[in-house]
């Protein structure tokens, strides 16, 4: 009983947008979409992802246009439907959405000092925390384990929900998160169990 798998979780990690290149945050949920680059990006991580895995359970998203979009493609190799949650929107940016690091640098140095100082528990108004990204994250996947298990899911969304999913099953310092690396169009997964979470791989990316 105790190395029965609870859940099988693959996240998926949007394509490319205008904003991945400029490193511009944005919790936007209906700007920017997927550009060309994203488009082939989702495509290839749906054909590897339903080679790997072919039986699938459910697929959620998140509802921001370019998870919508990635999603999309992923359901159609699966010929399955996807829901969408709401509740897995990107971490909130605030007052420094829309800005790239570079322009905050310029316009926020000592905001971005102080965040850079207190990387887990300090982010500008209107924003969310490290911390509170990761009291989120850890509630959603909790509730999706609970309602899928035995079942094998997909979650697409953004690459800060996928990292803090990453962080909480490790067991890494909140202020580490961020040194975890997930590209666009790739793929992660993460194994429930009753008493632990294994990391299977991360930012896989189809060559």
């Amino acid at each position: 009983m105790l190395f029965k798998r609870k859940c099988k979780i693959t996240f998926i990690a949007h394509g490319s947008t205008i904003y991945t290149e400029e490193n511009r945050l944005s919790d936007n949920e209906n700007y920017p979409p997927l550009n060309d680059k994203g488009k082939e990006e989702a495509e290839k991580i749906a054909k590897w992802i339903v080679r790997r895995s072919p039986r699938v359970d459910r697929i959620y998203t998140s509802t921001a246009l370019r998870c919508i979009q990635t999603a999309r493609i992923v359901s159609e190799y699966y010929k399955k439907e996807f829901e969408m949650l709401s509740y897995l929107h990107n971490k909130r940016a605030g007052m420094w959405s829309g800005y790239s690091y570079d322009e905050i640098e310029k316009k926020y140095p000592e905001m971005l000092e102080k965040y850079h100082n207190k990387p887990a528990s300090f982010w500008p108004d209107g924003g969310e925390t490290l911390l509170d990204l990761d009291f989120r994250v850890r509630d959603i996947i909790d509730e999706l384990v609970e309602q899928n298990l035995t079942k094998r899911i997909i979650i697409v969304t953004h690459p800060d929900i996928i990292r803090a999913a990453i962080r909480n099953a490790m067991e890494l310092p909140v202020e580490n998160q961020n040194k975890v690396f997930i590209p666009p169009g790739s793929a992660s997964q993460i194994n429930y169990y009753l008493s632990w979470k294994t990391l299977v791989y991360s930012g896989h990316l189809p060559l």
